[in-house]
């Protein structure tokens, strides 16, 4: 058990039997009374995002999540399939836990994947995935002001802004935290 003002962004804890994690953390205290904490949580076995809110001095149940690696195998368009690479077993997740990031994942891909006791609860995805350009707008020769950019289409299907000079074949680099081109590899 730990108390709620220990709680910060990515503590996990259990609540009412529901597995949640922190995204964001609010300590609160009024003029008079005790503080309260305002947490956006979210359940990590539905993906539901809502808000709780603590009394200074209330406990929550700490868990501890262990992270596995895993190497992104197929999907065979209801789950997704991974490859354990220390035990060798294959888990496999409905395509709706990734929602969009699903966009980031290639064959071969290695990733982590976090488990509470034998239920896979959340996955990490890496900071960075490498994705070869399939489609590409035309660059207009002379529109440099304002730093210009075009939108490009890759292996997976991922839309990303990019420089001009970015082509059909070329393999770019883009961050999984807010999408954005980060350089030609």
């Amino acid at each position: 058990m730990i108390d709620v003002n220990q709680l910060r962004k990515g503590t996990t804890f259990t609540e009412n039997g529901e597995l949640y994690r922190v995204l964001d953390y609010k300590h609160h205290k009024p003029g008079r009374g005790k503080a309260t904490i305002r947490v956006v949580v979210r359940n990590l076995r539905t993906g539901a995002v809502t808000n709780m809110t603590f009394n200074s001095g209330d406990r929550v149940e700490d868990i501890r999540v262990e992270t596995v690696p895993v190497e992104y195998l197929y999907s065979d368009g209801e789950f997704l399939h991974f490859m354990d690479l220390q035990t060798f077993e294959q888990p496999q997740l409905r395509r709706e836990i990734f929602g969009d990031d699903i966009l980031y994942l290639k064959e071969n891909m290695q990733l982590e994947l976090s488990r509470y006791g034998n239920e896979i609860i959340d996955y990490i995805l890496p900071n960075a995935v490498d994705l070869e350009v399939v489609e590409a707008e035309m660059a207009v020769a002379g529109d440099t002001a304002n730093n210009p950019s075009k939108k490009v289409k890759t292996e997976t299907g991922l839309e990303v802004q990019v420089p001009l000079f970015v082509n059909v074949g070329d393999v770019i680099r883009i961050k999984t935290e807010d999408n954005s081109y980060v350089t030609r590899v």
